[in-house]
């Protein structure tokens, strides 16, 4: 692209990740650092525009941060940008993505990127016809704990990978007598909630960007707490499960099978490090990382337990495990992948993470909602073009 400036429709960006995430700690400070640098130490500026339904809301966060556009229609100003990015509900999104794309527009969104496995399909077909970049989302991978987790992977730390286990979320107040810090959407089903909706599209990019391709689900999903208070404080009947419980058979580049156990709640309360762990036990040592932090025990190091429930523990187990450092400034998750999708869109290629990997966490999803409802494990078909 010969332009130094990039016009970004935002699109949702009044919802707490939206803002939070993709305006306040990637765009902006951007933005402030005068662009993306590129790989011959040249420039290209960024400029948000921002979009949204609530004309309020949009008006105060463009005063707020000095943005000069902002709308409430998002086809009006579809001619004016080079790029648009989608962090509304899931609900109204593959509309919106396909608007975006038939104008020609560079995309960059969050997930789900549909209701539906045909939906999402139709979206990654579109973007390879459109020649357009297209990207997904996939900030977990960029977390320091998941760059240190993936550096050991690279380097042989563990063998051979035999299992890994993961556990995520946290209480989410029911509403009554606290708030909720949760839009109270994310529990219908009707209005595109639920954790394995939610959930199971992140955890089929961070299987495959840790481990390999995922061959088979097991699930059990459960709404755990069946009656909220919504954002009115007016009870509501919860239609979408709040918790999933899922068993993935993954297979890596090199053919070993690896068991994978991810327990996602949102109606459990937090007895670990950090709101989400993944442990990676092989033949050769194992590592657990967090958000931001990773430990592991090499073979050499394991101490060697006995059970023996007669006597009180006297061992400190987390104090056998060594930090991993991370030999790195590790910004933000969110901006690294920002930073990574403009440079693409600049050298007119493809992103690493686009539709049709968004499309395979669209059809975990559906899947695991099946397996729940049959209670069966169900193989997982390759998604072709």
């Amino acid at each position: 692209m010969a332009s130094s400036v990039l016009r970004i429709a935002m699109n949702g960006i009044t919802g707490r990740m939206g803002y939070r995430q993709h305006l306040l700690r990637s765009i902006l400070p951007i933005r402030e650092a005068g662009g993306v640098e590129l790989a011959d130490g040249s420039r290209v500026q960024v400029e948000p525009i921002l979009v949204g339904r609530n004309e309020t809301k949009i008006r105060e966060i463009a005063e707020r941060h000095g943005i000069e556009q902002w709308s409430t229609d998002v086809e009006s100003v579809l001619d004016e940008v080079d790029i648009y990015f989608d962090a509304q509900v899931t609900s109204r999104r593959a509309a919106a993505l396909t608007a975006a794309m038939k104008a020609g527009k560079h995309i960059y969104t969050e997930k789900p990127t549909a209701e539906t496995l045909d939906e999402a399909v139709e979206l990654a077909r579109l973007a390879r016809d459109s020649g357009i970049t297209a990207g997904v989302v996939h900030d977990k991978l960029y977390l320091p704990g998941l760059v240190k987790l993936r550096r050991l992977v690279d380097e042989g730390f563990f063998g051979r990978i035999l299992s890994l286990r993961g556990e995520f979320g946290y209480w989410v107040f029911e509403g009554d007598v606290q708030p909720a810090q949760r839009p109270s959407w994310n529990y219908r089903s009707e209005d595109g909630g639920g954790m394995t909706v939610d959930m199971f599209c992140h955890w089929n990019y961070v299987l495959e960007g840790i481990l390999g391709s995922v061959k088979t689900v097991t699930a059990k999903t459960a709404t755990h707490i069946p009656t909220r208070w919504d954002e009115q404080g007016k009870p509501y009947t919860a239609t979408a499960d709040d918790a999933s419980y899922g068993i993935f058979d993954v297979e890596t580049p090199q053919g070993d099978a690896v068991v994978a156990q991810i327990n996602s709640s949102w109606a459990v309360r937090v007895y670990r490090d950090e709101l989400v762990e993944f442990q990676v036990d092989g033949t050769h040592g194992s590592a657990v990382a967090g958000l931001t932090k990773c430990v592991a025990q090499q073979r050499a190091h394991t101490p060697m337990p006995v059970w023996n429930p007669d006597l009180p523990v006297t061992e400190s187990f987390r104090d056998q495990w060594l930090d991993v450092p991370a030999n790195a400034v590790l910004d933000n998750g969110f901006k690294l992948q920002w930073e990574e999708f403009l440079r693409d869109v600049v050298a007119g290629r493809e992103h690493r993470f686009g539709l049709l990997s968004a499309a395979r966490g669209v059809q975990l999803a559906e899947l695991g909602l099946r397996s729940s409802e049959q209670g069966r494990r169900l193989d997982i078909p390759e998604i072709t073009l």
